[in-house]
């Protein structure tokens, strides 16, 4: 036996393949989780938004609601010399229906009599009670004439 002998070489595997062991799909399973918490935080930052249009809409049809209702007191006051308007008076405004009622009370103050007009403003869409898009203001005023 010489000494300069070399064993047999056996071919070395590849690096990589050597180390996969039980981290094998590691990369491939984080992906789709990423992607899939990705996904669920897009959806609902796109419901959160549709949300936000939504009531900002709801915000100004309520907003024009109450200026029609307030319209409809005013209508009352100026229709009412010295009794009510013919009550109740209904009319469309921009899209939105108004009904205005009044009531008159005599109240006696002394030598005095008194004359209250109660009126009640109502406006709304015309949507059903309950629905998404469903806005209604009431306003009340009362005025004196003596």
């Amino acid at each position: 036996m010489t000494l300069c002998q070399t064993p047999p070489v056996t071919p070395a595997l590849p690096t990589p393949l050597r180390r996969r062991g039980l981290n094998a799909g590691f990369a491939a399973i984080s992906a789709v989780f990423l992607l899939v918490v990705l996904s669920a935080l897009g959806a609902y930052m796109l419901t959160l938004s549709n949300t936000q249009h939504i009531s900002s809409a709801q915000d100004l049809q309520g907003s024009r609601a109450y200026w029609a209702a307030r319209a409809g007191l005013e209508w009352g006051a100026a229709s009412a010399v010295n009794q009510c308007p013919s009550s109740p008076a209904s009319f469309a405004l921009n899209g939105l229906n108004v009904q205005v009622t009044c009531s008159m009370s005599t109240y006696q103050d002394g030598a005095q009599s008194t004359r209250v007009l109660s009126f009640e403003s109502q406006a709304s869409n015309g949507a059903a009670v309950g629905t998404p898009g469903y806005v209604e203001r009431s306003l009340s005023a009362s005025l004196v004439l003596n």
